[in-house]
Parts: C-alpha cells; structure tokens; sequence
C-alpha cells in the first residue's frame, strides 16, 4: 500500500497564501484596497523622486556656500575669530558688577 506523500512545511505556507490571497481578492471592497495600494506605490516612488532632488539641490548649495565665501574672503579662521570675540565680550559682561 502507498502512502498518501505529506506536505512539508514550505508547500502548506503556498497553499495557505494561495488561500489567502484568493479570499481577498472576493472579499467586498477589495478592489478599493487593491487601488489603494497602487496609488499608494505611485505616491512614494514620487516622493523618492523629490528627495533624490532635494539631495541634489543641498550638494549644489554647499558648492555655491563655499565659492561665496572665497570670494567674500572669508575662511574658516575668520569666523571663528568672531565666534572668539563674541564669548570674550560675554564673559566680560557678566564680571560686571551691577
């Protein structure tokens, strides 16, 4: 006598899917979730075009920040000389008597 051959585990999750994804697509309001799906897809391959954009933009920025400062004279010595004086007149300020 054969023996009926048994499912293994991988072949019953594919059978369970199939079931699954059948029961769906004839549940009422299906197809507004299927569209849902879909529009929702479309809407963030558009938002990841806009970000790709965006990078763009930032990196453009900063080339044109930097041109801007060598043409202003300004280095990185410059600014932290100001940042310097700015705490010296701070410290200053608060030793003050009242």
């Amino acid at each position: 006598m054969a023996r009926p051959r048994q499912k293994n585990i991988v072949e019953r999750l594919a059978d369970a899917g199939e079931e699954a994804i059948q029961r769906i697509g004839s549940a009422p309001g299906a197809d507004k979730v299927v569209g849902a799906l879909g529009s929702l897809r479309e809407r963030v391959d558009e938002l990841q075009k806009s970000v790709r954009g965006i990078e763009r933009l930032e990196k453009r920025l900063g080339a044109i920040e930097r041109r801007l400062d060598k043409l202003e004279g300004k280095g990185r010595s410059s600014r932290s000389r100001k940042t310097s004086a700015a705490s010296k007149r701070s410290t200053t300020a608060s030793k003050r008597p009242s």
